[in-house]
């Protein structure tokens, strides 16, 4: 494109948050608000889903945290709706995608570049082909879950069928954006040629960060945290297989945020269950009172939960999945594990139950400087700016 002194990006995504729930939605509306405030202007085309409120443009500026004349447009879209049958989400996401499309084709000169996430870029990609006149195409599939280790058998087919349109999008964008680590090998190994992959880390606004880290109490209680939906790639089984496997301790806590389901909650005195929590200053309250996150799944990219823990101070338990090694330092602020090992699990819980506070509070306080010095949007949100610059001047 020729316009590359301000860019003009078009961002088409599944859901910002808080109209739809989710990592995902959660990225996009930190990464619009972030490009914006760099100097972009930017055109965002969301979706909601059946029986939720089409919010109006003013409503999602509020969420964004943003005012009417600051440089964005915003389109909002229902995401159509294609029966029950297998492959339906699919099916679903081609057509909003061609939607999309269709709504933006004659305007497609007025942008440098087009930012999807997921599914979404699907009918850009194929009318790039073969047309150099579109601007770039960029991609972020964020966990790329379906090719890391599944649970069911019928979560193993439901990532068997995604695995060919992820691997297609991937291989038509112009530009594949990553969180790193293992994620970079997942795309790379799908084809995905290196010179593609852009590695950019995934971010949480500075709200999130406490300078002044409340982890310093001297007592020897203990509290252990998990926050996340019932899934069952999260290790929600694990960690209940390990905490059953352990006697009761009035000095020890486990405690879970997220919409886990009552067949599935230990009926024991040393763990306690919030429900979902959607209040920000709730959350943080919460964080603020425990001392370790437990984040045993087996399939991930870069969880933002990590990040908020991190930020309020916690020692971080995660597996070794995804990016998350980017952000849990093994030994300096937290541990990784391997992921499905419920005797690892335990084994670590029980270490860090004998530990000395004072070492959780000072591996809690590097979990704050990293998110400080590496993950806030002020700072991802720069990156992805001049990576897109870069791009869109050497196109």
């Amino acid at each position: 494109m020729q316009r590359v002194d301000e860019l003009k990006i078009l961002f088409v995504c599944d859901g910002i948050f808080p109209f739809v729930v989710g990592g995902m939605q959660k990225h996009s509306s930190g990464l619009v608000k972030a490009l914006v405030q760099c100097g972009a202007k930017v055109t965002l085309v969301h979706c909601v889903y059946e029986g939720a409120p089409m919010p109006q443009k003013q409503e999602v500026l509020e969420a964004l945290s943003m005012k009417e004349d600051q440089k964005i447009e915003v389109i909002t879209k229902r995401f159509p709706q294609s029966g029950n049958m297998p492959g339906h989400y699919l099916k679903s996401s081609y057509l909003f995608s061609q939607l999309v499309f269709d709504e933006m084709k004659d305007r497609l000169s007025e942008f440098d570049f087009i930012y999807t996430k997921g599914f979404t870029g699907w009918a850009f990609m194929a009318q790039r082909k073969g047309n150099l006149n579109m601007p770039k195409v960029g991609v972020k599939f964020h966990g790329y879950e379906m090719f890391q280790a599944g649970g069911s058998l019928a979560m193993q087919l439901k990532k068997w069928m995604l695995r060919g349109p992820v691997r297609w999008n991937s291989i038509n964008a112009d530009v594949v954006f990553s969180y790193g680590s293992k994620i970079t090998e997942i795309i790379e190994n799908i084809g995905v040629p290196k010179s593609k992959i852009i590695d950019i880390p995934t971010a949480i606004d500075e709200a999130w960060l406490n300078r002044v880290t409340k982890k310093n109490r001297s007592d020897d209680a203990i509290t252990f945290l998990f926050v996340g939906r019932y899934e069952r790639r999260k290790g929600v089984e694990e960690l209940n297989k390990a905490i059953e496997a352990r006697t009761s301790n009035s000095r020890v806590r486990f405690e879970f945020i997220g919409p886990i389901p009552h067949s599935k909650r230990l009926k024991r005195d040393d763990v306690f269950y919030h429900g979902e929590i959607k209040d920000f200053e709730q959350i943080v309250d919460v964080f603020d009172q425990a001392d370790v996150l437990l984040c045993p799944s087996y399939a991930e990219g870069m969880p933002n939960v990590i990040l908020e823990a991190m930020s309020r101070g916690l020692f971080i338990v995660a597996t070794d999945v995804g990016a998350t090694n980017l952000m849990v330092r093994d030994g300096i602020n937290g541990r990784l594990i391997k992921p499905r090992s419920i005797e690892e699990l335990a084994r670590t819980i029980e270490e860090l139950v004998e530990m000395k506070k004072n070492e959780l509070n000072a591996a809690g306080a590097k979990s704050i400087d990293i998110v400080h010095e590496h993950y806030t949007w002020n700072r991802v949100g720069a990156q992805t700016y001049s990576s897109i610059m870069n791009i869109c001047r050497n196109a």
